[in-house]
């Protein structure tokens, strides 16, 4: 039996648990190394898609949730408009994404206020034919 160091101190480990660390820190080294030797700009790229995806489930929430929306769609545009020229092959894609997810959220929030803007007209007229007694229409 083995000991591994922790942050509480030395602690037993079977012969088991021995194995799977070190296969898992085999994975890991091998993962590292996929990952150098892929061009950063493909990396860059399929988080700045996370973050589009990210924005994509928020504003399918219903009601959307355009706060968090923003901080997906923010980060998007932070990346790809401070990378001009560097983000490879995908840039253009990158970038349509960009402005497909900024459309969206407009039009979402233009339909939100006008769905707004129709209940409160409606709770008004509601409210206003409840509290006025009706008066003859003079016919």
């Amino acid at each position: 039996m083995s000991t591994l160091w922790t942050p509480d101190g030395e602690r037993p480990i079977s012969d088991e648990e021995r194995a799977r660390a070190e296969e898992l820190a085999k994975q890991m080294s091998e993962v590292r190394e996929q990952l150098a030797k892929t061009p950063a700009a493909v990396v860059v790229g399929n988080h700045v898609m996370g973050f589009y995806e990210l924005a994509a489930i928020h504003l399918s929430q219903q009601p959307p949730n355009f706060t968090e929306a923003t901080v997906a769609i923010d980060a998007m545009a932070a990346v790809v408009e401070k990378l001009p020229g560097r983000l490879g092959e995908n840039e253009q894609v990158l970038r349509d994404a960009l402005a497909q997810m900024q459309l969206m959220f407009v039009q979402l929030k233009e339909r939100e206020a006008a769905k707004e803007r129709e209940a409160e007209a409606a709770t008004a007229e509601a409210a206003g034919g409840a509290d006025e007694p009706e008066q003859p229409s003079g016919e």
